[in-house]
């Protein structure tokens, strides 16, 4: 029998590659000079730190680009409030949202069986949601529609066996 799994994961590589870019560009931008602009990663958040507030708008604009460039979904970002650090600088921290949650799987189970294909069915296994159907067109009908429906994280589709 066909199936698949829905799953939200993060190009852990490909953050850190943005992260650098986006720090050698703050290096390297006018703007940015004299205000200690940088970003630090770790591997569940991301720490921004500048001067102002205003520089830490602007970095975090530099980071959204370079990590769209790296095919990087915004969605996996949690920005947090911005935050006063020593000697009056400003800090912010980004969250990186990995794995599908409680909420967002039976989201997930309802648009599957909103959809009423014969034969396919749902299950929520931890952090992923298993699709399974007796017609493999059935399961792209399920993947189409999960793509088009917001469900709040980014979604990736893995595993399909026939």
């Amino acid at each position: 029998m066909p199936s698949f799994d829905i799953v939200s994961e993060i190009d852990h590589q490909e953050v850190r590659n943005a992260v650098d870019q986006a720090n050698r560009e703050a290096t390297t931008r006018f703007d940015f000079k004299n205000t200690d602009s940088k970003i630090e990663a770790t591997e569940k958040e991301l720490i921004l730190t500048s001067a102002t507030e205003d520089r830490l708008r602007a970095l975090y604009q530099v980071l959204e680009e370079k990590l769209v460039r790296r095919e990087v979904s915004l969605k996996s970002l949690d920005p947090k409030p911005v935050e006063e650090a020593a000697k009056g600088t400003a800090r912010q921290k980004i969250e990186l949202k990995a794995g599908i949650g409680q909420e967002q799987s039976k989201k997930i189970n309802k648009l599957i069986k909103d959809l009423n294909l014969k034969g396919v069915t749902s299950q929520i296994q931890g952090d992923q949601v298993r699709v399974t159907g007796k017609k493999r067109d059935d399961l792209q009908a399920v993947i189409s529609a999960c793509k088009e429906a917001d469900i709040g994280v980014p979604l990736q589709f893995s595993n399909f066996r026939d």
